[in-house]
This record gives structure tokens, C-alpha cells and sequence, in this order.
């Protein structure tokens, strides 16, 4: 494992070298010379040099951290079991959360990275720009009619485009969920998409500037005929209008006026990447588009992956009503399927819409809860209360039909490593809190490990959300108690002044009858899910290289001979865009179905969990403190838990409280309160504060 990771990461080192290098002109005019006159054939043309120093290397990075992941998960199968890995104090330091306007909040590692990528593109910029300034002389304007500025204001708009490139590279590693090389430098999707939208506004910025700027000089020199050009062995102007707008339209949509007020035009808007990268390869050419292909080629590969696990529906087993309009959902699973605590799952429901997915944040541990996966859904968007409505109807219905993909999320976790751990929550921020909740009872009652103390601090609106702590205890399958957890809650309701006397509300289970080929929710590549992946990468590109080697031998080579001043850039681009897609279905397809056929077998093995009773009674324990409480882990809840009435946590004072060597605080809700989480560890004040900020979907 170490060596494969210690592989991986000097691929990587050298791949960043060579972004660095690449405006050089060592690397223009001598060592790209040199491995041309190498590496260009008859059966790659001047493309394949390019796929062999950008695009392999990151194909070989995924490959090895497929492998590397596949032993990980193997020797990590009992997880959290005792190893307490404290991090040096020099990185420990350098994890610390700081909040920077735009940015959020970053640690200073993510930072320092964001410095230096902002630097690669300043070099990068300049470097462009000092090489062909210098190639600017009043002579060489006037061939072209041009004065000397206006031919240095087209070279400021090349390099634009140049350096957006260099993001455009880099733009869909963050999201592509099932990656093998998020995990392989400790991320996640879910926790990448803020650089998917970093880069993305840069990118854009770049584009546009691009496309601005030689408009300008269009109008300038007097050549607007120029914007209708679509050469056909040359940029086509025409074509990088088209992408630029797709991309522009993408990013008005971004913004968070018209993201959050209206999601769906957001979402739908989207999907105009793909006309946003063909028209790209149309207006570059496929063979400087190279330079971009691997992240895009991983991405359209996961894709593909999530669209054939989302094909048939799932096994939904039962479901609890709480009256605060939220929802949790129990599907049945393989035994086989494993993920870690705060993991995501995307949910479709066709019966309120077929196109729309969204997701939302496990809540169940697959250990403690081996047949079972459940999320938390609270009813605050359109299509969360069409759901609500749907199952808390008095009518309630016997099924539902349920898509999903996923389950995505961390390789691994260690919260034994802490001495304590706070969860700060707001609201259904709770959510990822459950599955870690569920995890350490699994670790104390099952594994016999020493867990870490937990202190969980609430924040509700109302005393109807309180009933969403009772969702720390599953419906069936839990341990007889979890005394062995040293658990304290600190409930706060901010909007009542004291406890309703009201004692109607309840906590309502409801179990389903699904059909027989409702399937569980399985691995969507098997329990070697990260082999297979590292398989159907190599094989994918192997194929797409015999294939684009022979057209290009047999049918591009005797027309063109290498020149690329005969045969289209367009066709040619087509053609390796097709390519690319069929060796990635014709893969991609014979992995899913081989370990569909096996997830058929072990499916018919897995128990028929109807008709089993839930823990949780009707009425909820949160509302009736005072019955008679008739199982040991509900009367652990509710003697652990304290409620507030009318007032908010003093934060500062409880973090700073803890006087535990080591403390995970982990905080998960609205802005305002992970901003002042991240405040006071960032502080300095107490040495022993380790901040950690959960992102969640419900």
C-alpha cells in the first residue's frame, strides 16, 4: 500500500512539474521537439505525444489508487478498531480552519494549495506572454496589417485561453463521485465541490476574457467576418462562440441569487457541458484537447457507472414519520455493500419526478446495521414534501418505487484517535451526526473498544425537531443499550419559551410491502469494486487506443499523412469523441452486468426483514418523557439528554470547557454556525480543539 500510494505521488509531483514547464521555452522548443520526434507515428499522429504526457499519467494515478484503495479497504475492514493516530503538531497547525472572504471556510493546507495553483497561472500567464511578446515587432504587425498593440492584444487574448486550460484540466476531478484519486489525497466528492466551483468561476473568467478580448480586436482591425469562421484545419472560431456560450449560460446559474431560489433551472442548466466541452474539442482540435481529456475521460466513466446503478428500483423496507415534517427511509441492502460514517446517497423517485436526484446524508452504520441503509429527509423543498405528503398520507401506500446511486463518501475514518468528540448541529444538520453516533455504539457494544466521550450540541427551531434525535437509535438491530458510550446531548430550542404540554405529535413507523424485484441496494462494481474500476480504466483506454490507432493508421493517415492541413479537425474530433464513448460503455457495461449477475445470487441470501417490530413506539419519547419507558437504549437517550428552552449554546464557553488532550469538534448546519465553530478553534486559544466541518444532505 505504501509503496503504490509513494508511486502514485510522484507520478503526481511530476505531472504538476510538467504544467509548470509547459509555457517554457526549453519545453516548446527543445524537450517537446524531442519526444515528438519519438513518440509521433502514423497510427497516433502529433496526438499521441500529448495523451502520453497528460493524459497517461493521470490514467495511471487512477489505476494505482484503485489498487491502493482496494488494500485499504481490505486491511481497514474493522475500521476505527483502537488505533489512535494523533497528527504532529506541525500538521495539526496547518489543518486549522481560517475563513476567507469567497472562499469560505479552508484550512491553511487548502489555502497554501489555492496560492499555488493561483501562482502556476500567474507564471504561466506571464511566461505565455514574454515568449510572444517577444516575437512582436512593428514588422511582423504590419504582415498581418496590424499595429503592434493590437497584435499584442491578440496575443493577451491566446494566452487567456492558454491558462484557462490549465483549470479546464483540472475542473472535473472534483466531480466524479466514484474517484480513485479524491480518496488516494484524503477527499471526497461531497467535500471537493467547492474546488469544482472555484475553478470553475476562474475558468470562466479566463473563457470569457478570451473570447472578449479578440472580439475587441476583431472590431478593431476591422475583421468581424472572423466571428463566422469555422476552419476546417484551423481553430474554428464559430465553434468556441458556441462553447463560450453554453459555458456562460452554466455560470449565470451558479450564482447564489438563482442557485438556491431556483435549484432546478441550476441543475437542468448543467447539463450543457456537454455542449460546452464538444464545442471545445471542435474549436481546438482533439489534439491540444488531449491536454484536458483524462479528468473529463474519468468523469464521463463514473457517470456512465451512476447511470447504470440507477436503472431499476430499490428495496424500500419502511419508513418513520416525525411530526416536525421530516422522514427517514430504510432500504435493504447487501451485506456486501460498505461505506463509513457521513457517506451520501443520491434518491429518485419517478413517481414525483423522473429526472430529478438528490441527495442525502446515511444515517445508518453498516456495520451495526449489516442488511439496512437509512437517510434522514427533512421536508424543506418542493420535492421533500411531495415525499412527506406521499408516505404520511392517512391513506398510506403499501410502496414506493425508489432509484438511487451511490453510496459515495470517505474510505476510512478515525474518530478513536480523539479523546472526545463535540457535534455541533443546527437543525437537520444532524444528520451525518446519527451514522457516527451509530458507528461508535457498533465499536463500544460489538467490538469491545474504548470510544472517545461524545458531547452533541442541538440547535432547533422548534420542539417537534427534537424528535430527530430519536433517529440516533435504529429501528431494529441496535445493541440492548450503549452504555459502554459516555454520551451527553444538549438540546436547544430557540423559537419556545418552555416544553408544549401538547402530547398529540408522533413519531409514526410505517412498514412497506415491496415487489420481489425490487432489488437491495448493492455494490454497483461488487465487493471489488476498486479492482474492477482500476480494470475497466485500463481496459477502457487500451481499447480506445487500438481503436483511434487503427482509424487513424487505415483511414486519417492515408488522407492527411500527418500534416493536419487535409483531414477536418471537427471529424477528427468527432470520431475520437466517439471512440471514447464506446470503449467506455462496452467496459463500463460488461463490469456492471458481471457483478450484477453476482449481486442477483447474493441478494436471494439476504433475510426478508417484513414485518419486523421497530424500537421506536407511535408516540415519541421526547413528548411523553414522564411514560414508562419499555427499552434500555431509549431510556439511555432520554437520561442523557438535557433540553433548553428559549436560548441558544454559549459555544465559546462549552468548546473551551473540555480539558480532554485531544477533542474532535465536529460542526454541521448554517453558515453563521460553522463560521463560529471554525472561529474559536481557529483562535489559538485552546490547543486541544481540532475543528472538522461536515457537509450533509437531507
Amino acid at each position: 500500500m505504501k509503496l503504490i500510494k509513494e508511486l502514485a505521488m510522484l507520478v503526481f509531483v511530476g505531472y504538476l512539474f510538467l504544467w509548470v514547464i509547459t509555457p517554457t521555452y526549453v519545453y516548446k522548443q527543445k524537450w517537446l521537439v524531442r519526444v515528438r520526434a519519438h513518440t509521433t507515428s502514423t497510427y497516433f499522429g502529433t496526438q499521441g505525444p500529448t495523451m502520453l504526457l497528460y493524459t497517461f499519467p493521470v490514467l495511471l494515478m487512477a489505476v494505482a489508487g484503485s489498487v491502493y484503495l482496494h488494500l485499504k479497504k481490505k486491511s481497514n475492514r474493522n475500521r476505527d478498531q483502537g488505533h489512535k493516530e494523533a497528527t504532529s503538531d506541525n500538521l495539526t497547525i496547518w489543518r486549522r480552519p481560517m475563513i476567507v472572504k469567497t472562499l469560505g471556510i479552508v484550512t491553511k493546507i487548502e489555502l497554501a494549495f489555492f496560492i499555488m495553483f493561483i501562482a502556476l497561472l500567474v507564471w504561466s500567464f506571464t511566461e505565455y506572454l514574454h515568449l510572444s511578446f517577444a516575437k512582436i515587432t512593428p514588422q511582423s504587425a504590419a504582415l498581418y496589417g496590424e499595429k503592434v498593440w493590437e497584435s499584442k492584444l491578440a496575443s493577451v487574448a491566446l494566452q487567456f485561453g492558454l491558462i484557462g486550460n490549465i483549470c479546464l484540466a483540472f475542473m472535473f476531478f472534483p466531480v466524479t463521485r466514484g474517484s480513485s484519486l479524491l480518496p488516494l489525497f484524503g477527499l471526497t466528492s461531497e467535500a471537493s465541490v467547492k474546488y469544482h466551483i472555484w475553478l470553475g468561476h476562474i475558468v470562466m473568467t479566463l473563457f470569457t476574457s478570451h473570447g472578449v478580448c479578440y472580439i475587441i480586436c476583431w472590431i478593431v482591425t476591422k475583421q468581424t467576418s472572423e466571428m463566422l469562421k469555422w476552419a476546417k484545419t484551423d481553430i474554428s472560431v464559430v465553434a468556441g462562440e458556441v462553447s463560450l456560450l453554453a459555458g456562460l449560460v452554466m455560470w449565470a446559474t451558479t450564482f447564489p441569487q438563482i442557485r438556491r431560489k431556483m435549484f432546478e433551472v441550476f441543475f437542468y442548466t448543467h447539463h450543457l457541458y456537454i455542449i460546452f466541452i464538444v464545442f471545445f474539442v471542435f474549436h481546438v482540435g482533439i489534439g491540444y484537447a488531449s491536454i484536458m481529456l483524462p479528468g473529463f475521460y474519468l468523469f464521463m466513466m463514473d457517470r456512465f457507472l451512476r447511470f447504470l446503478q440507477s436503472r431499476g428500483s430499490v428495496r424500500l423496507i419502511s419508513t418513520r414519520i416525525l411530526p416536525c415534517e421530516t422522514l427517514e427511509l430504510n432500504f435493504s441492502k447487501s451485506q456486501g455493500l460498505h461505506y463509513m460514517p457521513t457517506s451520501i446517497i443520491f434518491i429518485n423517485v419517478p413517481s414525483i419526478s423522473k429526472t430529478q436526484w438528490h441527495p442525502f446524508t446515511i444515517t445508518s452504520s453498516s456495520n451495526l446495521e449489516p442488511e439496512k441503509l437509512s437517510v434522514m429527509i427533512k421536508g424543506e423543498g418542493s420535492w421533500s414534501k411531495k415525499l412527506y405528503q406521499i408516505l404520511s398520507s392517512p391513506n398510506p401506500i403499501d410502496r414506493l418505487d425508489v432509484c438511487v446511486e451511490g453510496p459515495y463518501g470517505p474510505i476510512s475514518t478515525n474518530f478513536l484517535r480523539h479523546d472526545m468528540i463535540i457535534m455541533v448541529s443546527g437543525g437537520s444538520g444532524i444528520t451525518p451526526f446519527i451514522s457516527i453516533f451509530r458507528e461508535l455504539v457498533f465499536t463500544t457494544e460489538t467490538l469491545k473498544c474504548n470510544a472517545p466521550k461524545i458531547l452533541m450540541i442541538s440547535v432547533f427551531k422548534d420542539s417537534s425537531d427534537l424528535t430527530m434525535l430519536e433517529l440516533l437509535l435504529p429501528t431494529h438491530g441496535a445493541p440492548t443499550e450503549f452504555s459502554k458510550l459516555e454520551l451527553q446531548i444538549e438540546a436547544y430550542v430557540t423559537r419556545e419559551k418552555q416544553q408544549p404540554t401538547n402530547d398529540k405529535k408522533q413519531v409514526q413507523a410505517i412498514w412497506l410491502k415491496p415487489n420481489p424485484s425490487d432489488a437491495p441496494i448493492t455494490p454497483i462494481l461488487g465487493q471489488n469494486g476498486w479492482l474492477w474500476l482500476g480494470a475497466i480504466i485500463s481496459c477502457s483506454f487500451v481499447i480506445f487506443l487500438l481503436s483511434m490507432g487503427s482509424l487513424t493508421r487505415f483511414y486519417i493517415y492515408p488522407i492527411d499523412k500527418n500534416t493536419y492541413k487535409v483531414y477536418s479537425y471537427a471529424s477528427r474530433g468527432a470520431l475520437n469523441m466517439l471512440l471514447i464513448c464506446a470503449s467506455i460503455v462496452v467496459t463500463c457495461s460488461l463490469g456492471f452486468l458481471w457483478n450484477k449477475k453476482k449481486n442477483a445470487t447474493d441478494s436471494k441470501q439476504i433475510q426478508n426483514m417484513e414485518g419486523a417490530t421497530p424500537i421506536g413506539t407511535p408516540n415519541s419519547v421526547f413528548y411523553n418523557a414522564d411514560r414508562e419507558l419499555e427499552s434500555l437504549p431509549q431510556q439511555s437517550l432520554i437520561q442523557s439528554t438535557n433540553v433548553h428552552f428559549g436560548e441558544r449554546p454559549d459555544l465559546k464557553r462549552m468548546l473551551f470547557e473540555q480539558k480532554e488532550s485531544r477533542v474532535g469538534v465536529l460542526v454541521c448546519g448554517p453558515k453563521k454556525m460553522r463560521h463560529e465553530v471554525a472561529n474559536i478553534c481557529s483562535a489559538g486559544l485552546a490547543s486541544n480543539l481540532h475543528f472538522e466541518s461536515i457537509s450533509f444532505s437531507w
